[in-house]
């Protein structure tokens, strides 16, 4: 059978006193012999664990058929005591121990199950008779093995008379004395789960106790074995909307769902400690939480423990507790609490003094009381959280309304039961949706900084500049927490660019503050309107703040305002404030849907329990019957649950069917590992009906190719595990160590500049840096960084900058032509800053330069080195005696007014961008080496200076006109990749580069907002279908759906057996929209869009099918080799061949466009400078043909207006071209160069501007004006 993923009862528990203990305890208490009720020592009694029924298959294998894993057992020995009939006793005797045989029972338990230690959790108290029936009581535990892997149990404590514990012994003796004082004995049942189902799991039990209570004693395992068995019967509801309810009578249960993948199930409330502590000492338990204290919790209530344990674990999600976790130490476990390493225990009360007096540093908290203090003193000698992520999470947790009577004054009185605890848990779910918003966000607010100092590619992170980014005040905190292994996991997840709640709320964060600002005009750094307020010291916007890896990150174009919480009035109680929204934190929730099992069957016969599934399966195919299409996320959970049913009742088939529709519905939820071990147990008839179905077929395929995939990556996934610490280098450094040192530091990415630096630090020597050098090196960039980040300008200058400007270099003081002061080098100009009185004189704007050349200055009988500048429209000269840093400035001024020129000419800001990087490791460089070839040394990185006295780089003007700006999506790759494809949506423009990396930049400011990876082939082709749906065609055979508001790939069409290379949209002759899709092989789909069906399949005889299009009833469709023109049914129309003149050369066919207005169809070819237009009627041969001058062949056509885009090479050059040619002419009416590589892809935003681009020696995005 299958392998499922585990169920809700892994095991159900008993324990107890021993029955002869309780005989001989009873024979006292008859004989009055008891002052006092004893305590006895608790143990297992019994053991239930799925399957509960079997059947034996003709292969000799057991299927039980139960919602648990098939999972490792051991032999557990249970004492069975078979008692002899009392015959022939008197006078109240009854057998002693001599007189009952004993015997040994061996019971099959879950391997991971310890039965030793439970019976201590069972009654961390101590197992306690008692003379009068107390009640019953609930407690919860955390189980954790060696992997670290958590179990969680919920335990009820049910009293019960010793008399009726002890009916067949008595039976024969003398009845009960109703005047002699009773005894009872406490049983604790325990359910075992892999899930923290505990307010679900007290539910069930609270229902099991109202049927212990009035059973007799001989009745009493076989309730709990019945009870069992229907717990096993129930699944578990896969991630996302779909809740599972079932009835155990008196109570309808309901199991949450988890939100995704990889959130945990949340099924207890989360307010607790919000009840509990204050929000100052909840924020302490959190930092000591941060920092891995040995923390010890007590309570006088053993269920609150781990309720409030539970709950802070949970709010420090995605970060993942991993030290020593036992919420509940019983009474003879607390020497666990000597243990040297960080852990989070708890204790009752009774033991607190005990504990403070006995152990060292342990952080000590009173939940009961909302006090924490340590072993050692009243106090908590350790650093607080950041004040800022304290003050957001205090305002925004003053706002919370706890208490649930306040939501009922408006409400009439319940009649029923169930209908108020629905309410209740209506109301609890909203309450925990806004407490995990505010502790996310408090997550956010602490680590957000952290990805900007992440080298993803070498999984270094720089941890000695993200400290240095902090707050003074925070840095003990940070220092602290680094060192965590909390952190370490936390880490290792962002350098594999995990998709989790942290990375969706930071990106949500970063794009409401970005939101409306470019892409590339200058790199992060502290706003001068900032600094000039506050000091860098108390500038703590991570946004803002300074990147350390100028050059190589995205920049800001302008400073959003700040936003302000006003302080709300500590007097004012908590309950009567309501939540206040977070916008764009959180992606809006889809309504919760319940699914409600059918009624148990008598769990313990077969065939009842086969039908109870079928009666599931038939309800859940209504459910999806009643579902409409377009409710996508529900359908798939539908799916996965009837799958689920299916593999458990043996109906395999059925249920491979049910995970292909939910593959293509919801890839996310998908159960690989499940799957794959359904399809490895199909016997050889199921498995060649499978091979007949061509949907299996391809399911079966897929799995087996996923799993070879997952078999390769395992090692190197291994290799890529750890995490490493940015370390200065210890050993002399050739080039391509260099390179990699330089990118882990975070100086730079890009490996033309590194190569330039390399060359410049080795100037005169042997081509290596030493590990001395390059410490000098990275110790003057570090402090030239730090020294501008101190420069704090008064309000008087500010005016006269732009917002966004930074100082980046300042000037020792100078005497110059218009006054002494020290020269400032932002990204847009040189300024004065005068001394004295501070005062702002203008000196230039880098593309006001009109000449920057070295001079000197007679004084006395000396000749001072001084730099000169003219500036277009002014008459005088500017002249400053720089002295010693005269060359230095030199250099700098001129690669800043090259980068700006040539910034300028081709719309690209990313060139001032990577100038203003080069004249900072020139500064860099110069003072590193200190030697007379200190200057030349630095002129190496003279980069765009070299190139505009090189080669010229005018653009000619045509160009200049239409091109309106760049985008660089390679801008934090260390080289440039390839665009793919482009797609332009209302608002978005998408944007594929190598490997399946998807961008997604807002259409209005062009800066990036999304980036995704789908799958990791490369992109072929993209289409809108709709107003909430891409398509995104693969190389790995994939149609790949992506959701635009939630920016989540969760569907996949697998239909096709190659490469999809082309995707096309238009309704069908019912008006119903159907897309069409091409593979490389020859086969073309149409799909119905609603139901994601395949409607019709053919398949073309050509060689490599391109893509796809629709027109006017018909289909064209082109290869390399050929243009052909289909009916719908996919029968061939026409078929149009390469021109006579290309036949038997190299060239084939890479574009085609129609036009059908015109009757005409234009079609370009890859290894040719030429357009051919055709007739649609007449597809013989080309009525017109276009030469485009120098050109060596074409890739790509779109046609805007009246005018036809075509997107090649240049044969002179390996330079991008795009052609425009007049479509009623057919004549070229514009040549346009802007690109460094091929033009790959061109697409079209709204008929106003073109988008181009262009290869991997380029990998940028051009825009182009239309006319």
């Amino acid at each position: 059978m299958a392998e499922l993923p585990s169920g809700l009862l892994e095991a159900c528990v008993v324990v107890g006193a021993p029955s002869d203990k309780l005989r001989d305890i009873y024979q006292l208490h008859q004989q009055n012999k008891l002052n006092e009720a004893p305590s006895l020592e608790a143990e297992v009694l019994q053991v239930h664990a799925p399957p509960f029924v079997s059947k034996e298959s003709n292969s000799s294998q057991v299927i039980g058929p139960a919602f648990s894993r098939v999972q490792r057992r051991r032999s557990f020995i249970k004492k069975k005591r078979r008692d002899r009939p009392a015959e022939g006793l008197s006078n109240g005797e009854v057998a002693s121990r001599t007189e009952t045989s004993s015997a040994t029972e061996d019971i099959s338990v879950p391997k991971d199950l310890d039965l030793i230690a439970l019976p201590q959790l069972c009654f961390p108290d101590g197992l306690q008779l008692s003379t009068e029936q107390r009640e019953d009581s609930y407690h919860f535990l955390v189980f954790t093995d060696l992997f670290g892997n958590r179990t969680h149990g919920v335990v009820a404590q049910h009293y019960r008379a010793i008399q009726s514990c002890q009916e067949g012994v008595v039976q024969n003796g003398p009845r009960w004395n109703s005047a002699k004082a009773r005894l009872f004995t406490p049983f604790a049942v325990c359910i075992i789960s892999k899930f923290p189902y505990y307010n679900a799991l007290k539910d069930c039990l609270s229902c099991l106790l109202v049927q212990l209570r009035p059973a007799r004693q001989s009745d009493f395992e076989e309730t709990i074995k019945e009870f069992s068995a229907r717990l096993s019967l129930v699944p578990l509801p896969p991630p996302g909307q779909l809740h599972v309810s079932f009835s155990l009578r008196p109570l309808q249960v309901v199991l949450p769902s988890r939100e995704d993948q990889d959130s945990p199930v949340i099924d207890i409330d989360l307010h607790l400690p919000f009840l509990c502590f204050s929000h100052t000492t909840l924020l302490q338990v959190l930092a000591c939480l941060l920092q891995e204290q040995r923390l010890v919790f007590f309570s006088s209530d053993w269920a609150r423990l781990t309720l409030v344990a539970e709950s802070l674990l949970l709010y420090l999600q995605p970060l993942s507790w991993q030290q020593p976790y036992v919420p509940v130490l019983a009474r003879g476990m607390l020497d666990f609490l000597m243990a040297p390493t960080a852990f989070l225990m708890g204790c009752h009360i009774s033991h607190f003094e005990e504990v403070a007096a006995e152990t060292e540093d342990l952080i000590l908290v009173n939940v009961d009381e909302g006090i924490i203090h340590s072993s050692c003193s009243e106090s908590i000698d350790l650093p607080a959280i950041p004040l800022a992520a304290m003050e957001s999470f205090v305002s925004r947790a003053e706002c919370l309304q706890l208490h649930y009577d306040l939501e009922l004054c408006h409400l009439g009185a319940g009649t029923d039961a169930n209908a108020l605890r629905s309410q209740r848990r209506d109301w609890q779910r909203r309450l925990n949706s806004q407490i995990q918003n505010i502790a996310l966000e408090l997550v956010v607010n602490i680590f957000r900084g952290v990805p900007d100092f992440l080298n993803h590619e070498h999984r270094v992170f720089n941890s000695e500049e993200f400290l240095r980014t902090r707050d003074p005040a925070d840095q003990l905190f940070y220092k602290k927490v680094l060192e965590t292994h909390i952190f370490h996991l936390f880490l290792r997840d962002r350098l594999s660019r995990k998709r989790d709640t942290f990375s969706r709320m930071e990106q949500n964060m970063r794009n409401h503050v970005n939101r409306n600002r470019a892409v590339t005009e200058t790199p992060r750094r502290p706003l001068m309107s900032d600094l000039s307020k506050t000091g860098y010291s108390s500038y703590t916007s991570p946004e803002s703040r300074l990147s350390k890896r100028l050059g190589a990150s995205l920049p800001n174009l302008e400073q959003p305002a700040t936003d302000t919480v006003s302080a709300i009035s500590p007097n004012r109680p908590n309950s009567l404030r309501k939540m206040t929204p977070d916008v764009g934190l959180k992606s809006p929730k889809n309504a919760v849907k319940i699914f409600r099992l059918p009624e148990f069957p008598p769990p313990l016969a077969y065939h009842y329990v086969q039908n109870y599934y079928s009666d599931m399966v038939a309800s859940l195919g209504k459910a999806i019957s009643a579902t409409p299409p377009e409710e996508s996320s529900l359908l798939a959970r539908y799916h996965y649950l009837r799958g689920l049913v299916n593999t458990v009742s043996n109906r395999r088939l059925d249920a491979l069917e049910d995970f292909q529709s939910l593959y293509k519905t919801d890839s996310d939820i998908f159960p690989s590992q499940m799957v794959k071990s359904l399809v490895d147990s199909l016997p050889d008839g199921e498995r060649s009906q499978a091979d007949r179905r061509p949907e299996l077929k391809r399911l079966i395929s897929r799995v087996k190719r996923d799993q070879e995939r997952e078999r390769a990556s395992n090692g190197h996934e291994q290799e890529e595990g750890g995490v490493k610490r940015f370390q200065l280098p210890k050993k002399y450094m050739q080039l391509e160590e260099f390179v990699k040192c330089v990118q882990e530091s975070g100086i730079v990415k890009d490996q033309g500049t590194i190569h330039r630096l390399f060359d410049a630090l080795t100037v005169g020597h042997q081509k290596q840096v030493g590990p001395d050098l390059f410490r000098v090196f990275y110790t003057i960039w570090k402090e030239t960084e730090a020294e501008a980040q101190e420069v704090c300008l008064p309000a008087s200058v500010l005016e006269h900058i732009e917002a966004t400007e930074c100082v980046f270099k300042l000037s020792s003081s100078v005497k110059t032509s218009r006054g002494v002061g020290k020269i400032a080098m932002t990204q847009r100009r040189l300024f004065l800053l005068t001394e004295g009185r501070p005062g702002y004189v203008e000196v230039a704007q880098y593309r006001d330069l009109e000449e920057v050349r070295v001079s000197s200055t007679p004084f006395l009988l000396l000749r001072i080195p001084s730099l000169k500048l003219r500036v277009r429209g002014r008459k005088d000269t500017f002249e400053a005696n720089l002295k010693t840093e005269t060359e230095l400035w030199n250099l700098m001024v001129k690669e800043m007014w090259a980068g700006r020129n040539i910034a300028d000419q081709h719309k690209d800001p990313q060139y001032m961008q990577q100038a203003l990087t080069n004249a900072l490791l020139m500064d860099a460089v110069v003072g590193s080496l200190q030697s007379s070839k200190a200057i030349y040394a630095a002129s190496k990185l003279a980069h765009f200076d070299r190139m505009k006295m090189e080669v010229p780089m005018m653009v000619p003007k045509t160009t200049a006109e239409t091109l309106k700006h760049k985008i660089n999506p390679s801008l934090e790759l260390a080289a440039p990749q390839a665009v793919d494809v482009l797609l332009y949506t209302p608002g978005q423009l998408w944007v594929s580069v190598s490997g399946g990396k998807v961008m997604v930049f807002d259409a209005s400011s062009w800066s990036l907002t999304n980036t995704c990876h789908i799958g990791n082939a490369r992109l072929n082709c993209m289409l809108g279908v709709d107003k909430d749906q891409v398509w995104m065609g693969s190389e790995d055979s994939v149609i790949y759906i992506i959701s635009m508001v939630a920016m989540v790939c969760n569907r996949q069409l697998t239909e096709h057996r190659a490469e999809v290379t082309g995707l096309a949209l238009d309704a069908d002759k019912y008006s119903q929209k159907v897309a069409y899709s091409c593979s490389a092989e020859g086969s073309v789909m149409v799909w119905d869009v609603s139901t994601l069906q395949v409607k019709r399949h053919f398949r073309l005889s050509c060689d490599r099918l391109q893509s796809v299009y629709s027109s006017n009833g018909t289909l064209w469709c082109s290869s390399r080799d050929s243009i052909m023109e289909l009916w719908r049914t996919g029968s061939l129309k026409h078929r149009m061949n390469l021109p006579e003149q290309q036949k038997g050369s190299t060239a084939t066919f890479s574009s085609m466009l129609l036009l059908p207005e015109r009757e005409e169809l234009w079609s370009v070819c890859a290894d040719s400078g030429e357009v051919c237009v055709w007739h649609i009627k007449d597809t013989t041969r080309p009525i017109h043909r276009v030469a485009l001058q120098d050109c060596a062949g074409c890739n790509c056509m779109i046609k805007v207006k009246n005018q036809v885009w075509v997107g090649g090479v240049g044969r002179s050059s390996t330079k991008g071209k795009i052609y425009i040619l007049g479509t009623e002419r057919r004549q070229v009416l514009k040549e346009l160069h802007g690109h460094n590589d091929k033009v790959m892809a061109l697409c079209s935003a709204e008929d106003r501007y073109v988008l181009s681009g262009a290869g991997k020696h380029d990998g940028k995005i051009a825009i182009w004006k239309v006319e």
